[in-house]
């Protein structure tokens, strides 16, 4: 308990002690609390917070001011002034007698408790916190920490900085006191959680390792430098103050919130006796039968309040004493050993039983003697023994305790030259003058001895009241001991049980008990909460020799009686019929006793000591008694601070409705001000004091509900933060009380809560649509958890007609679709500005930065759905078709300022599809709002965009077609020329650029892909076309002869053909199966046109080959030139050496094939077109030289042609081989024909030349390979 004699408190004392000594010091010196000049029973209407008759003390009078120049203007403000200090002063008492009642409640609860199970709240985040939070972050991103994180978290961290921590939804959030540190650490665990899934696996970690290993160093970025222990252990701390406080604690809290000084709060406390539950017990009684005398009142006077039916009026009045009889059971119920500072607060068992007690018949129910059980415990210490001088010092001594009846005890052994001990002994008896026997024994030396020798004895009567402290004491010795002065050195404690209330002497004479004037030992039990009474014992007794039942027993003081010799302070006990007198040997015991009767009685009518009332009349009597009892100290010093009015008023007197909204309302704002996100909700222990408050002092559960929604609707009309799940929970208590559908029964229900609760009702359905109007910033990212949904579930109550009928859907549906369609603007209006804080005003803004301005809107718009979606969307689950009709009245506006911008675009520009994909590929991934009212609109405004695009984009290919194609070198590029490559490349990114609009209706997509097809399909076919003329104006251009060789631009138009079958199979193909008829198409065109090339350069190396058989034609048998050539030849190689004669044009054509096929097979990228050219190639050579044989079939051949011939086929069919021509194209008819020619021609030649082939023969050798490389 706190000190009553604080240096603070006696500072105050000696400046009421210095304003004393003059008549107008408490006015002129400062405003104080005065005892009202009417009883507190003066004031019991709504304005009488301190008991009624609370009069302002005035601040002077008029003459004692110096004059004003301006009286008017002067008096005016000192009027105003007044008037100020006056409610200040009316306040400060209203709350001054509102923590009276509150510390009662608090120092003995009989009907509530701490609740345990409400759910924590978490540590809200302020202002300063939030941007250190922020800078945390973005040191981290800076690189300024040492947590080591990979690329993806950097970039989660970066997306949550900018997009939660940044956000101007979450500093109003910080503002309105709803953001907790729990809430950012769920959003970020939330927004990583999608990143994290869409990861690819790795083997050996899992995905949830990750997001623990990412909320771990979360955490450390949010804690920064801070250590964690510390940090800990003051959540630890602040969690324990969130749950259960001690009364200390409680106490405190209330002088917070109701501006109580400490020292005025001691002066309370002692002047309460809030450490005494007897007091606090008896107080209880007193207020009860206060209740049930005004519930009487009410009925006799009929001044009942104005109810929405008359005949709630009697029924209000058995509320009444029902409400009273179950505090009465209540109290019944709790244990009488209850008491102390350290008891634990209880929940106690209410029943609904309307007649738990009836007070008519308790009178009757007497008490006997058995039914009075005392329990007493007592300890006895054994110090020391003085006086043991006959004794040798080595001789044993110990001692011996006993309480009459019960066991006994022994102490250790002593040595006679010292005897001390020490030893405790504990005793239980039931009785209330116990004796206690003390005896001192020697061991004794003799043989024979069977008990050893008593040395000495005490015995004491020990009572709750005699000295703890040890005492010496006379042992009484037997007549031949040599030691006649033993004293012996006790400490006899002797505690008194809970039930017993107070003990002593007291002289008595009654009527029907105590017959006889005398002394006797009396002791004042509780039997039980409502009962109690005063025993007389005798010594060595259990049970009391005499009782008298206190109830309906009035005590109070009284003067001495003549002729009742023996005791000097007289007090008496008063009922009908019977008067008891009572006297005690000093004035401090009367009081004492008199106090506990008074509480045990529970009567209304307080007794006032003699030496008070003498005080109260002499004018200067400041000190109280030498003989009067602490608590009566206490109260004296309340009453000079001007104290004594608010403990003494009778709380049955004051509106405690209008106390307790008073204390809800500064509860409530002390909540909402602490360190805790509590959106509205108490404190455990606020809850505890205040259901205590109204439970004790009656107040309404309707009327108490109906002030905390007003209060909370307050608030979350300034923009603090409310838990709809607490506004739906009072709600829901006050419509069930007042349309008559309470749990408990049918209840009254006054006039005026009705017409509150009708005008709450309408004020909490206007604050909820806003708030879903405003549902973003209210509830952004979804926090607080549940609020949104709870806030859609607490409006459909609210709609309800009654208690029982439920509202129609499509009512609810309406007022949510009027909600969300203000939303939409309320969301773009401020969205749009956003968007436009960096523009500066009264520029000239270009379409080129207003189409940037809009593409910037547009990401800003589907990071606003992509939020609704993911925060928003599952509390509007059960109408989610207003979320799309929302969404689609969102995107109207925005389609608002997306046309202004379109409009103003110059024609045929294309930078605007960018914004067509971005909300195109936002659309059609969303279920509701693909192909809905906002998409169809974006296709309708594009698709002549598309349109007009193709268009252009295929007039400008095919002219580029037509320009390359003239302007063609048909040098190599990639895998063609540069103009195939330019048109296979466009018709790529066209396509492309198609397929990656994704244009969502099926139809108009189908046609656009059928469109590029064709497209496709003709630019390739043009292409073909025009490579093939190409090709043959080139093939004509070059040599007939041998030294033709295969040019780079041939190979290259291959190459065309080549690339073009290939982009066609990816241009010009459709994905349906019936749709392949582009495709075989162009192919069939590619085909042909490959063919064509192939023979036409094929027909190129016949003419040549021919060309080289027109030359051997020369040495035909039979002509001219063959016989003059064949006489200058032999004539000449007589003398010189002569070169054979066609060699040079055989190693000529050879060298032509081999170079041909080597440019060929190098150059050209498709091995097919290649083999079947070699294939084709050596056929048609073959049969050339077949038919040029045939010819001749009658001739001989010319020993040169036939060398010649021998030559190129052989060497043509090697080299053929080589090139992968396959062997039954190789060895076909047309080739074993010659070969059989030129064999037989090689054998006549060997017979009638003899050596003039020099070794060249159609037989294979390896020596003319040799020869031959």
């Amino acid at each position: 308990m706190l000190d009553p004699s604080s240096s603070e408190e006696e500072s105050e004392e000696l400046v009421e002690e210095e304003s004393g000594k003059e008549p107008l010091a408490p006015a002129a010196a400062r405003l104080s609390p005065s005892r009202p000049c009417e009883g507190p029973g003066s004031g019991g209407g709504a304005g009488g917070g301190s008991g009624g008759g609370l009069q302002p003390v005035g601040r002077g009078s008029g003459a004692a001011r110096p004059a004003s120049p301006s009286p008017s203007v002067a008096s005016e403000k000192e009027k105003d002034e007044l008037e100020r200090l006056q409610r200040e002063e009316e306040e400060r008492k209203r709350k001054l007698q509102l923590y009276v009642f509150v510390m009662r409640c608090i120092a003995y609860p009989f009907n509530a408790k701490q609740p345990t199970d409400m759910a924590r709240r978490q540590q809200k985040i302020s202002k300063q916190q939030l941007q250190t939070i922020k800078d945390r972050f973005q040191a981290f991103l800076n690189g300024e920490t040492q947590i080591v994180a990979d690329e993806a978290f950097i970039n989660a961290v970066q997306s949550y900085y900018e997009v939660f921590l940044k956000s101007d939804r979450v500093a109003r959030m910080v503002q309105s006191g709803g953001c907790s540190a729990n809430d950012s650490r769920e959003v970020f665990k939330k927004h990583i959680e999608k990143r994290v899934r869409s990861l690819p696996e790795i083997d050996g970690l899992s995905k949830e390792t990750v997001l623990s290993s990412w909320m771990a160093k979360f955490d450390a970025i949010y804690r920064g430098e801070e250590d964690p222990r510390k940090q800990q252990a003051r959540m630890t701390a602040s969690a324990a103050s969130e749950l259960i406080l001690s009364k200390e604690q409680l106490y405190e809290m209330f002088q917070n919130i109701l501006g109580i000084k400490k020292f005025e709060h001691q002066l309370l406390y002692n002047a309460c006796q809030l450490d005494n539950p007897d007091e606090q017990a008896a107080q209880i009684r007193r207020e009860l039968d206060g209740r049930l005398q005004m519930a009487e009142q009410i009925a006799k006077e009929r001044k009942f309040p104005k109810f929405v039916s008359k005949e709630m009026e009697n029924m209000y009045i058995e509320e009444l004493k029902s409400s009273v009889n179950l505090l009465m059971a209540n109290l019944e119920s709790m244990p009488v050993s209850k008491g102390g500072s350290d008891f634990k607060l209880q929940k106690l068992k209410r029943s609904h039983n309307t007649s738990i007690i009836d007070m008519g018949e308790e009178n009757e129910n007497q008490l006997s003697k058995s039914d009075v059980v005392l329990s007493f415990s007592l300890e006895v210490v054994i110090m020391e023994v003085q006086g043991l001088k006959s004794l040798a010092p080595n001789r044993i001594v110990y001692c011996t305790m006993e309480v009459e009846g019960g066991e006994k005890l022994q102490t250790d052994q002593a040595e006679a030259s010292k005897p001390t001990w020490g030893t405790q002994g504990d005793f239980t008896t039931t009785h209330a003058l116990p004796a206690v026997k003390v005896k001192l024994f020697t061991e004794s030396t003799g043989v024979l001895a069977l008990e050893d020798k008593e040395l000495g004895r005490v015995v004491l009567h020990p009572t709750p009241n005699s000295p703890k402290q040890s005492e010496w004491h006379k042992m009484t010795v037997s007549k031949n001991c040599p030691d006649q002065d033993l004293k012996i050195k006790l400490a006899v404690r002797m505690d008194k049980p809970q039930n017993m209330k107070h003990s002593g002497y007291l002289w008595a004479i009654g009527k029907n008990v105590w017959k006889r004037w005398k002394k006797r030992f009396f002791v004042l039990v509780q039997v039980s909460q409502y009962t109690f009474a005063m025993c007389s014992y005798r010594e060595k007794k259990a049970e009391p020799q005499e009782l008298l039942q206190l109830d309906g027993y009035t005590v109070d003081y009284t003067d001495p009686q003549p002729g009742l010799e023996g005791g000097r302070a007289f007090f008496n006990a008063v009922k009908e019929g019977d008067t008891v007198i009572f006297a005690s040997d000093d004035e401090q015991d009367r009081i004492l006793w008199v106090q506990a009767m008074y509480r045990a009685t529970g009567q209304s009518h307080k007794p006032v000591p003699p030496t008070q009332v003498q005080k109260l009349n002499a004018k200067g009597g400041n000190v109280p008694q030498l003989d009067a009892p602490i608590s009566q100290f206490y109260a004296d010093r309340a009453q000079k601070h001007g104290m004594d009015e608010f403990i003494s008023s009778n709380p049955c007197n004051f509106d405690h409705a209008s106390l307790f909204e008073m204390v809800q309302r500064l509860t409530l704002d002390h909540r909402l001000n602490d360190s805790y996100s509590c959106l509205g909700w108490f404190s455990p222990g606020q809850v505890f004091v205040l259901d205590e408050y109204c439970a004790r002092n009656g107040v309404r559960g309707c009327h108490r509900h109906l002030c905390y929604l007003r209060d909370l609707l307050e608030r979350a009309e300034n923009g603090a933060m409310i838990d709809p799940t607490l506004l739906h929970y009072s709600f829901a208590f006050c419509a069930s009380h007042v349309h008559g559908n309470r749990p408990d029964g049918i209840g009254t229900v006054t006039v005026d809560e009705k017409e509150r609760f009708e005008e709450i009702k309408e004020r909490l359905r206007l604050l909820l649509e806003n708030q879903i109007t405003h549902f973003r910033y209210c509830f952004p990212f979804g926090r607080p958890e549940g609020a949104l949904k709870a806030t859609l579930s607490l409006l459909e109550r609210v709609l309800m007609k009654d208690i029982v009928t439920p509202v129609p859907q499509e009512e609810v549906k309406t007022v949510i679709r009027k909600c969300l369609e203000q939303a939409a603007l309320v969301n773009y209006t401020r969205l749009s500005e956003y968007a436009k804080i960096e523009e500066n005003v009264g520029r000239l803004v270009t379409p080129a930065k207003k189409l940037e301005d809009t593409i910037r809107l547009a990401e800003l718009v589907i990071e606003v759905l992509q939020q609704n979606e993911e925060h928003h969307a599952e509390a509007f689950a059960w109408w989610s078709d207003l979320m799309v009709e929302h969404a689609e009245t969102f995107l109207s506006l925005f389609a608002v300022d997306m046309d202004a911008a379109l409009e103003v675009q110059p024609p045929d520009t294309w930078d605007s599809f960018p914004l067509f994909q971005l909300l195109n590929d936002s659309l059609r991934s969303d279920y509701n709002l693909c192909n809905g009212k906002f998409h169809k609109h974006l296709q309708d405004l594009f698709a002549p965009l598309v349109v007009r695009y193709v268009d252009l984009m295929e007039s400008s290919i095919a002219q580029s077609i037509h320009r390359g194609f003239e302007r063609e070198s048909w040098e190599p590029v990639n895998n063609g020329s540069g103009t195939s490559e330019d048109l296979f490349w466009k018709l790529d990114a066209l396509q492309t650029f198609i397929r990656d609009l994704h244009w969502p209706e099926e139809e108009f997509g189908k046609h656009l892909e059928q469109r590029l097809k064709l497209m496709a399909s003709d630019m390739i076919e043009s292409c073909v076309k025009r490579t093939r003329i190409a090709f043959e104006v080139k093939l004509q251009k070059t040599s007939r002869s041998t030294d033709f060789r295969v040019p780079q631009s041939i190979c290259t138009m291959f190459n065309v053909m080549v690339d073009a079958k290939a982009q066609s199979t990816k241009l010009c193909s459709m994905e349906m199966g019936q749709e392949h008829q582009y495709h075989s198409k162009i192919d069939e065109l590619i085909e042909e046109t490959v063919k064509e090339m192939i023979t036409l350069l094929v027909a190129k190396f016949v003419t040549i080959l021919e060309g080289v058989l027109a030359k051997l034609s020369r040495y035909d048998e039979g002509t001219l030139f063959s016989s003059f050539l064949s006489f200058t030849v032999k004539a000449a190689s007589k003398y010189v050496d002569v070169p054979k004669p066609g060699m040079d044009v055989a190693d000529a054509y050879v060298t032509f094939v081999r170079h041909s096929q080597d440019v060929l097979r190098d150059k050209v990228n498709e091995e097919m077109y290649i083999e079947r050219l070699f294939d084709q190639w050596y056929t048609s050579s073959m049969n050339v030289v077949c038919t040029w044989l045939t010819d001749r079939m009658d001739l001989q051949l010319h020993i040169y042609q036939l060398k010649t011939l021998i030559r190129i086929v052989k060497k043509t069919y090697r080299d053929f081989r080589l090139q992968g021509v396959l062997d039954s194209t190789l060895n076909s008819k047309t080739y074993e024909t010659i070969r059989n020619r030129l064999t037989v021609e090689e054998a006549t030649a060997s017979v009638s030349e003899g050596g003039g082939l020099q070794g060249i023969t159609m037989k294979d050798s390896d020596e003319e390979d040799e020869e031959d490389d």
